[in-house]
């Protein structure tokens, strides 16, 4: 194929040359755009008999003696334009039959309806914007090769329209929650990409180096404990939409670069956050979608408030028939879940082993949106302990189509009890566990200045479009997903 490529690229660059010894810019400069394709198709009763002036890439050609028509895509579709040779002259439409599929051009001309009623613009003139040397992919309307549109999204971009629309809905939705948060007084706020620990979450981190200062920095895992650190200071709303990086696998709910929604409210708690996250998905939905009724593959999900709200221990029991309420120990836990079936990793303490229990026979049942409360102390060290239950603590995390959507707590503003938290989490880290959390001396710092009471939460905004866009893929949803690199072979 890559032979064939080649011959096609010649035969464009020999056809590139002859415009510049002919004195034309075959890159040509700024255009003045009139009208979309959708704007045209929409108000052809107004247009009808006016000039146009549209500008796109050529995507089809098809030539009829002194007559030939074509499409071009622009930001908005596609649309047909028809050239001729008694309107152009014989120099001019002769360069309009050798533009190539892939040429962007700029037209000028009247709005017409064919005899098949197609609108269609009569070119009056036109102009070659942009030569385009390598040809498009074979069959690329309607490309499928998954792995080449993950790869080369602009060509995906080009060839699939319904792509287009996802990241059109993606821009919607971030807006609307935008509007939202910044209607209830929350403050948008920017902070550190690269941070001297990795905190905030149970995450591997990507590890660089700052030559100047000589120190190795982490990319951010999380956003969690510098938007602490404002709240701190008296900000009392604050949100960030920021990207985070996890050096961890690939696979369809994951990519190693994401975007997160964190937003943390004072005098606030996890109650609080519950509503706001109903209220933000109901209005989120309505706003981009029209309804609060979701169709993600064979499920219709209903995002209508009130959510259900199931503590773990319930949620376990519900699916497994275990009550790991009443079980006392980690060597206990384990009992109970490898009588379920469950290969375990040697050395969980009991937390995990719940953990693992929920993950594997819980989550797959979670279809409609839920809050699962209450989670073991183990697998949360920045949350709140429970009054009336120490070993838990006030989190939640919010489920929809089997998978999270949200993690939020009572925010832990106790220093003490976080330097204890970290401590131990210091001693994971030392028997093996990468992910366990850092000790942060000027996090514990702000805490001793007094951090209110506090609800936080995170929201990851890749499987919230994933939802709202019927995508089954997070890479659906990323514009350019890490990809393993393939030196030269994915060049089409």
């Amino acid at each position: 194929m890559e032979v064939e490529v080649n011959e096609l690229m010649a035969v464009r660059l020999e056809k590139l040359e002859e415009l510049r010894r002919r004195g034309i810019d075959p890159y040509g400069g700024r255009f003045d755009q009139t009208h979309l394709s959708s704007q045209v198709k929409n108000h052809y009763e107004t247009l009808e008999g006016q000039e146009v002036a549209l500008a796109g890439r050529l995507v089809a050609k098809r030539g009829h003696g002194k007559a030939t028509f074509a499409d071009i895509l622009d930001s908005q579709g596609r649309i047909q334009i028809h050239a001729r040779l008694d309107i152009l002259g014989k120099e001019n439409y002769d360069l309009f039959t050798r533009l190539d599929i892939g040429d962007i051009i700029g037209v000028r001309g009247s709005v017409f309806r064919t005899r098949r009623g197609e609108i269609t613009v009569e070119v009056k003139e036109f102009r070659l914007l942009c030569k385009s040397l390598r040809p498009l992919p074979e069959k690329w309307h309607g490309l499928k090769d998954v792995d080449l549109r993950y790869r080369q999204r602009y060509l995906d971009l080009i060839a699939n329209p319904e792509v287009r629309e996802v990241f059109i809905l993606r821009s919607k939705i971030i807006r609307a929650i935008r509007r939202f948060l910044d209607d209830r007084g929350f403050l948008e706020v920017e902070t550190p990409t690269m941070h001297t620990i990795a905190g905030g979450a149970a995450a591997r981190p990507f590890i660089t180096h700052h030559n100047a200062l000589d120190i190795d920095l982490y990319l951010r895992i999380a956003l969690e404990l510098h938007l602490k650190r404002l709240l701190v200071g008296g900000l009392e709303r604050v949100y960030e939409l920021g990207r985070i990086f996890r050096n961890e696998g690939i696979s369809t709910k994951h990519n190693p670069e994401f975007t997160m929604l964190e937003l943390y409210q004072a005098y606030a708690d996890y109650h609080d956050m519950m509503r706001l996250l109903e209220e933000m998905l109901a209005y989120v939905t309505r706003e981009t979608l029209g309804t609060m009724v979701v169709q993600y593959q064979e499920e219709t999900l209903d995002f209508t408030p009130p959510w259900p709200r199931l503590t773990m221990f319930e949620a376990i029991k519900k699916y497994t028939g275990v009550d790991f309420k009443e079980i006392p120990d980690a060597q206990a836990a384990r009992a109970a879940a490898e009588k379920l079936g469950l290969e375990l990793e040697p050395g969980l303490n009991k937390g995990k082993i719940i953990n693992e229990v929920f993950e594997a026979f819980v989550e797959p049942h979670l279809i409609q949106p839920v809050f699962i409360l209450d989670y073991p102390l183990e697998i949360s060290p920045l949350a709140k302990r429970k009054a009336d239950d120490p070993t838990l603590v006030y989190r939640f995390e919010a489920f929809v189509a089997g998978r999270e959507l949200a993690n939020a707590f009572s925010e832990l503003n106790d220093p003490i009890d976080q330097r204890e938290r970290f401590e131990a989490q210091l001693k994971e880290r030392a028997a093996g566990d990468e992910e366990a959390h850092m000790m942060d001396e000027d996090f514990l710092c702000a805490l001793e200045y007094g951090m209110p009471p506090a609800g936080g939460m995170g929201i990851g905004i890749d499987r919230l479009v994933m939802v709202l866009t019927n995508s089954p893929s997070i890479r659906d949803v990323i514009l350019f997903p890490t990809m393993r690199p393939r030196d030269n072979e994915d060049k089409v």
